[in-house]
């Protein structure tokens, strides 16, 4: 499968990202000088339950605090008078080659936050020739996602469950992917009691609260939760298995979503005996399950604890990023997500060994508030950033990164050795 589509910044990338877009920034987007400005934007923009589920965490926060917290304990070491010049971000990747080192992670439901958002969150993604990996726990059909960007990845939730397994991956595969996704940290449901804070619950409730809500926030109502009504009907989960899902307001969502605790490594090896595309494991955390996941075949492993929204409690990725590399190998395509906000975040992500890395909230906020040319905005600011830090560092390459370019900070002297 040929990962190559044409878009602007491919024909000439010495022109920064953000100057070639800013004839075409929709005015609401002109105040949005960074991925951590969507957020704000987003809230004012969605209705207090959507924006907590997107935005939210298991229990305390503890994890997500600390998927942002690790990137703090590195500084850079800058080396200068080099010729950067002729600098490129292009990355290879499982025999793919990208725009830049970050896709867009998984994010399920993004069609409450923006009109048929996995839709969005694709053809951005297609224009910047960067991957987008659609969640299994989206509202639009996988075979409508791939139609849009025939280079999508797709993330599947899976019981332990064989004839089950069997029928998605078929599905998937007729559908024309080219990588499967397998989310391996949802065991058993997590406590999301902040979802309920917020007045969000599985299956959606519909409420005064979430109605006032919505009439506070009319270009949502409108843009979004009508429209998707009026043309779509009810959303439905579509890709869980393979057939359609329950409706988000459907008690059978709780039966659809349960516990995955049967899921095994012998279902990872069933996987890849009928998976003829690429594979990767997304939720590893352990040196020793990424060792396994390599023997049993994955082709790479996505290093997360899923933003956050599983056990609370879980330390950032970036912290055991190193210790993943030197295990499997650095050639072994180790990729990362969580807590990413900054170019500079990516850089240290690639200099701790991450071939990749991918981010998920900012672009669903992105996308809710202006839809794909909110997450194409997005992602040329993340890209420009990404530019701008390998100038500044006397890079020009990113296989050029490495631990020398950073310095522990925090009394964590020692853990890069």
């Amino acid at each position: 499968m040929e990962a190559r589509a044409t878009s602007s910044f491919e024909r000439d990338s010495s022109i920064p990202l953000v100057a070639r877009a800013v004839a075409v920034v929709p005015k609401r987007l002109r105040p949005i000088l960074s991925l951590e400005d969507l957020e704000q934007a987003a809230k004012r923009h969605l209705p207090r339950p959507i924006f907590g589920y997107v935005s939210g965490a298991a229990e305390t926060g503890a994890t997500l605090r600390d998927n942002r917290a690790a990137f703090a304990e590195f500084g850079f070491i800058t080396r200068v008078l080099r010729d950067v010049s002729a600098r490129s971000q292009e990355t290879a990747l499982m025999g793919q080659t990208y725009a830049t080192p970050f896709g867009i992670a998984p994010m399920g439901i993004a069609a409450l936050s923006a009109y048929r958002g996995d839709l969005v969150l694709a053809g951005a993604a297609r224009r910047a020739r960067i991957p987008m990996v659609m969640s299994g726990s989206s509202l639009i059909r996988l075979e409508d996602v791939v139609q849009e960007n025939p280079h999508a990845w797709f993330q599947a939730y899976l019981p332990g469950e064989p004839a089950k397994i069997d029928a998605l991956v078929d599905r998937v595969q007729a559908a024309g992917y080219g990588t499967l996704v397998l989310t391996v940290d949802t065991a058993v449901l997590a406590n999301r009691e902040n979802n309920l804070r917020a007045g969000f619950s599985t299956p959606l409730r519909p409420s005064l609260r979430l109605a006032w809500d919505g009439l506070a926030r009319p270009r949502w109502l409108v843009g979004t939760a009508l429209r998707t009504l009026v043309k779509h009907g009810m959303p439905h989960f579509e890709n869980s298995y393979a057939t359609r899902g329950a409706a988000i307001v459907s008690r059978n969502v709780v039966r659809d979503f349960g516990a995955k605790d049967h899921l095994s490594w012998t279902h990872l090896a069933q996987i890849r005996r009928r998976w003829r595309g690429r594979l990767v494991v997304k939720g590893i955390m352990s040196a020793d399950d990424a060792l396994v996941a390599r023997d049993e075949g994955a082709d790479g492993i996505v290093v997360s604890n899923h933003g956050g929204r599983q056990l609370d409690g879980t330390v950032s990725p970036l912290r055991v990023l190193p210790s993943i590399v030197e295990r499997v190998g650095c050639q072994y395509p180790v990729m990362m997500d969580g807590g990413i906000r900054r170019g500079t975040d990516i850089v240290k992500a690639l200099a701790l060994g991450a071939k990749f890395v991918f981010v998920g909230r900012p672009f669903v906020y992105a996308a809710a508030i202006a839809g794909q040319a909110g997450v194409e905005h997005a992602i040329g600011l993340l890209a420009d950033e990404v530019r701008r830090d390998l100038g500044l560092l006397g890079v020009d390459r990113l296989h050029q990164l490495g631990r020398e370019h950073l310095l522990p900070l925090c009394g964590l002297a020692g853990r890069l050795q």
